[in-house]
């Protein structure tokens, strides 16, 4: 159980931050979705504090969708990832069951449900975006997140890897899993070792070593990525990337070489 609380109250405490971001940015928008996501958050810390059991365990377990379990496994990780490591996240640590081939058509299901419906739901599984404000290939995002957090730079991919792989090194429940994945990326961190298992501690603390030498830069990138995203993009196009020129009708490109 108190591994569960404390995950809660990490998550906790990641929506208040991201609830006063917002109303500093004055995206009132964004701080409803983040509102409501922090009352079921406090709910669950709630019912796992007093030992309540929840009306649908009463009723069996509850089935645990795919989308919920790449949320689950996003929010471990806290950065944009690539569909592949969120898979083995979640089976790794989470108890998940996705396949990579289950996650080619979540993305855009997710746009489609917030454009007929804007911020119906508490969160949408989005696309980080690129210095195009496309986006880009294969990594997902969680709406929710500041938006600089959604942006990727140059240096991002590698600053990204290194989180997770801190992340991934300071959970408290080693799993056979998680220890073949810490090692594969320990692989690609100058000094962190190459034991099998590996040691967590040297794992993270190699890859902070690096993320120190990056991190300002990158995030001087994100920033100005997310500027140009907040006063170029609309709402959902801040979210799931702005057209470019291979999703353009083939009409409208026809007419173009026309004239």
């Amino acid at each position: 159980m108190s591994d569960r609380l404390d995950e809660l109250e990490r998550r906790i405490d990641e929506l208040r931050a991201g609830v006063r971001r917002a109303m500093r940015a004055r995206d009132g928008a964004a701080a409803r979705v983040l509102r409501a996501e922090l009352r079921t958050a406090e709910k669950a810390w709630d019912a796992l504090v007093s030992g309540e059991q929840p009306a649908e365990k009463a009723r069996g377990p509850r089935l645990v969708t795919v989308r919920e379990q790449v949320h689950q496994a996003l929010a471990l990780l806290g950065v944009p990832a690539q569909a592949r490591l969120v898979v083995a996240v979640s089976g790794a640590f989470l108890a998940g069951t996705i396949r990579s081939s289950q996650l080619t058509s979540l993305r855009r299901d997710e746009e489609r449900s917030f454009r007929s419906s804007p911020y119906g739901r508490p969160y949408y599984l989005c696309a980080a975006l690129t210095d195009r404000l496309s986006p880009a290939r294969g990594y997902l995002t969680v709406s929710t997140w500041p938006v600089e957090r959604r942006m990727v730079g140059p240096l991002s991919p590698r600053v990204d890897f290194l989180t997770c792989a801190v992340r991934i090194a300071e959970q408290p429940a080693r799993t056979p899993e998680g220890d073949r994945l810490l090692a594969r990326m320990a692989r690609n961190i100058p000094g962190a070792g190459d034991e099998v298992p590996p040691d967590p501690g040297r794992v993270a603390e190699a890859a902070r070593r690096e993320l120190a030498v990056h991190a300002e830069r990158d995030a001087a990138d994100r920033a100005e990525l997310a500027r140009r995203a907040v006063t170029q993009l609309d709402d959902a196009a801040r979210l799931f990337g702005a057209a470019t020129l291979t999703t353009v009708p083939r009409s409208l490109m026809a007419m173009g070489d026309a004239r």
